[in-house]
């Protein structure tokens, strides 16, 4: 939609004159002889910029000025002055205008500065958008975003989260499991009771198993008290295994007995003890391969998949990837002591365009760093890593069935064509992708581990 130019002049022939220019450059102008004129029609619709002259004979662009911006505060007014009225046009820039321009106008100046001034306004419509968003969102949940697949997978945790059932939590690195996880036990009937979260990769077999059931005095050197685990500590509430798919296959064997039972032992002791814990697990892993070579305990496997939350990576959810950096911006901002407003337009494109390998907490990092080198209002794509700032654009995938011929070739080539097309087109999402190949998701990861096209 072209932006639209309120032009203000009460000289005829220089108001057509600046219509006709404006018209070619692809503006749709709509005109007022002073500056009464103007403030009524800003008041009655909504222009992308106004370009007013100082002096008229009625109401004189200063006093329209104020009078506009009191009426919207984010309407571009650029003003045009002769000479012997800079003084007056300065004057007018501590009012709000946002720029003047010295008659004769230079005509590619008069250009560059209305687009500029509806960049900057359209961008600073958006930004405070992203902030009433980013608001609206934070005060009812920590997971930040309003894409489909968002939406999905919170209507599913408002579902699971008041049941006992022990959960499953799958995604990429850095997609934010761990929230997932604490929005589970917040929306559960144990959210009065602890949430204890347990990384299974930081710790070696024998402090895991002591940092889980808890160890008595004597019972490795070093142990030189009794020490209650995490399960106990986690009692009546919730306990978090993070990274299971990295946990010794024998200490698995005493975490299932433990999910059986409802039972654990410390270590050094056979006396039992009874706990009443809810286990929710995350891996990045694909634990079903794992546990078919033997690598993860298959019983443990179906024993914790008893409900199974994807979370979906960042590139799936690129809706939220505005959001998300909103609320980054916002913390370290904060946290730096910076008055920084938002993002410039293009640091925005950069961040929608970039793949995000590293999901969420690439783009948290990402954000953090641009913070710190930011010296202006606005973060551009200057602060940005160059990884995200010179993201290509996104290359349309061709019309398989133009592009290459299926005559002759093997039925597999031509099956694995399709779920690879089939893949790109929902941006990795394997829900979708199963929907439209009409198979089940279970045949759709045994065909991507098939073609090896299975991401871990």
């Amino acid at each position: 939609m072209a932006s639209s130019i309120l032009v203000v002049d009460d000289d005829d022939a220089h108001r057509s004159m600046l219509r006709t220019m404006l018209r070619s450059w692809g503006f749709t102008v709509e005109e007022a002889t002073d500056g009464d004129e103007a403030v009524e029609r800003v008041r009655e619709r909504a222009f992308d910029a106004v370009l007013s002259d100082v002096r008229m004979a009625r109401m004189d662009g200063i006093h329209a000025l104020k009078a506009m911006l009191e009426y919207n505060p984010a309407l571009p007014v650029v003003l045009m002055t002769a000479y012997s009225s800079v003084e007056t046009a300065v004057d007018a820039l501590r009012l709000g205008a946002y720029d003047y321009l010295v008659k004769p106008l230079d005509f590619d100046l008069l250009r560059e500065t209305l687009e500029q001034a509806i960049e900057r306004s359209q961008h600073s419509v958006e930004n405070r958008e992203l902030r009433r968003q980013l608001t609206e969102a934070a005060s009812s949940q920590e997971i930040i975003g309003r894409s489909d697949q968002l939406k999905r997978m919170l209507g599913f945790i408002e579902t699971v989260a008041p049941t006992e059932a022990t959960v499953l939590i799958t995604g990429e690195s850095g997609t934010g499991k761990e929230l997932v996880a604490r929005a589970l036990h917040t929306a559960s009937a144990r959210a009065d009771k602890p949430l204890v979260t347990v990384n299974c990769a930081a710790l070696t077999e024998t402090l895991l198993e002591s940092e889980l059931f808890g160890h008595e005095k004597g019972a490795f050197t070093g142990a030189d008290r009794r020490r209650e685990g995490r399960f106990v500590q986690a009692n009546g509430g919730t306990l978090f295994l993070d990274e299971i798919g990295e946990m010794p296959l024998q200490l698995q064997a005493k975490l299932l007995r433990a999910l059986q039972q409802g039972e654990i032992q410390r270590v050094g002791s056979d006396v039992p003890i009874t706990v009443d814990v809810r286990v929710i697990a995350a891996t990045n892993r694909n634990l079903l391969r794992e546990a078919q070579e033997k690598r993860f305990r298959e019983d443990l496997f179906f024993r914790l998949n008893v409900i199974s939350i994807e979370v979906p990576a960042l590139r799936q959810r690129g809706d939220d990837i505005p959001l998300l950096a909103a609320y980054f911006l916002q913390r370290f901002a904060e946290r730096n002591r910076k008055s920084i407003k938002g993002f410039s337009p293009q640091a925005l494109d950069s961040m929608r365009r970039y793949r995000w390998p590293g999901n969420v907490r690439e783009l948290e990092n990402a954000v953090e760093r641009a913070v710190i080198l930011c010296c202006g209002d606005l973060v551009t794509p200057a602060e940005l890593p160059d990884t995200v700032a010179q993201a290509p654009e996104p290359v349309e995938a061709p019309d398989t069935a133009e592009a290459i011929s299926l005559a002759g070739m093997a039925l597999e080539d031509v099956e694995r064509l399709a779920i690879e097309d089939t893949m790109r087109q929902t941006g990795d999402n394997k829900s979708e992708a199963a929907r439209r190949l009409g198979i089940t998701r279970a045949t759709l990861h045994n065909k991507l581990r098939k073609y090896g096209l299975e991401q871990d």
